[in-house]
Parts: structure tokens; sequence; C-alpha cells
């Protein structure tokens, strides 16, 4: 059925009927009449097949047909494997969970982002823990905020029934932004380390005066003792 499918989508030999084509091939492209495109393929043993029927005039190739069909079903397999399948990820939370738990799950959820999938965080509120609906809120956004370098908030939190759901999607590859805590981080490591250089230049400097002043008393008491 697939293959009857993409036969009909071409027009080949007699069934073009238009006065003159375009023939592209590794030379190039060259305009010329449909009959002398179709004796030209005859010469070579091969076919004529419109592969664009909406160009001025449409575009041709001489080529066996069984092969071009081979050459197109192989370039849609090729795409077809090229294209991302993005999952959905599911993360859960209680609304009291401990900390330990919490790091487990964002690690989880970074890989999940960094793969290119969706996350979709949700607190599940068991009989009256959905009292503790405003601390899963603040919990969902807590993941949200440490996520913010591998992924983007779709969804806000938002309550239905007794679970509350965030939806995050992946960054693009070289997109992801550094968060503020992170950059805040690295500006005073940077800054801890000039000023450990500049004060172990002050004390190279120092040691070198003090060698200096040592070594002019050194002369001074020699020229007295003479």
């Amino acid at each position: 059925m697939k293959n009857d499918k993409l036969k009909n989508q071409y027009r080949v030999n007699g069934q073009i009927r238009v006065p003159e084509v375009r023939v592209v091939g590794d030379e190039g492209a060259t305009v010329m009449s449909t009959r002398d495109a179709l004796d030209l393929a005859r010469q070579q043993g091969v076919d004529l097949v419109e592969i664009s029927p909406n160009a001025q005039p449409p575009v041709c190739r001489i080529i066996d047909y069984s092969k071009f069909l081979y050459q197109q079903k192989k370039h849609a397999k090729e795409m077809k494997q090229k294209q991302v399948k993005v999952e959905v990820k599911e993360i859960r939370f209680g609304p009291q969970t401990d900390e330990h738990d919490y790091a487990f799950k964002l690690k989880h959820a970074k890989e999940f982002l960094e793969e290119g999938n969706k996350v979709r965080a949700y607190v599940f509120f068991r009989g009256r823990s959905i009292l503790f609906k405003e601390q899963g809120e603040v919990l969902l956004l807590r993941f949200a905020n440490d996520l913010e370098e591998f992924g983007k908030v779709e969804q806000l939190p938002k309550l239905e029934g007794k679970k509350m759901f965030l939806y995050m999607a992946p960054k693009k590859a070289g997109q992801a932004k550094k968060s503020q805590q992170k950059m805040d981080r690295e500006k005073r490591e940077a800054e801890a380390k000039e000023q450990q250089k500049v004060e172990a230049e002050q004390r190279a400097a120092e040691n070198g005066l003090g060698q200096v002043k040592g070594a002019d008393a050194l002369k001074n008491l020699k020229f007295e003792e003479d």
C-alpha cells in the first residue's frame, strides 16, 4: 500500500504531457522538449520521472524509476530517524518531601531535560494533606527555579483534583542560561582568586624588600668593621 501511494506521487514517461521540461542531473539542468527528454531516457534504458510538477517548466530526472522510488523511500526513512522523539517524564513529590528525596528527583529531572525530554512534576495530596497545597506550590516553584538552567516552564503549578502539576520543556542546545545563584557563585570565586593573587604578590614583594634591607644592613656592618 505504501509503495502504491509513493508511485502515485510522480508522473513517469508517457504520463508527462507538458510541452517542455527542465531535466536535472549531475551536470546541471537543461530545458528541452518533453519528446526529446523521453527519447534521451529511452536511449539510456531508463525513465523520465517528473519530480517537481509545479515548477515552470516542470522538473524531471532521467533515472530508473525503481531506483528513484528506492532512493525516496530511503530518504524518508532517514528523515524519520532524525526526528527527535520528545517524551514526557514524570516526577512525583509529596507535600512534605525531604531534602534527600528532593535532591534525588532534581538530579533525574536535569537528566531528562538534557536528553531533550519534557518534565511533568506534580505533588500528590493524599487525604487531609490537601491542606498543605500552598506548601506543594512552593515546592514546585523551587523545583522550577533549580532547573532554570536546563528547562523553561510551560505551565506554572496548577491544582487538578488531588494533584498539583508543573510542566517544563528542555531549552534548546546552546541556549541554556546560567541561574543567578550560579553566576553569583562564579563571581565570588573569581573575586576570591584575584584577591589571593594580589595577596601573594604583596607577600612576594615584602619578602623581596626584606631581603634587600637585610643585604644593605650586612654591607653597612661589614663597612663599619673595616
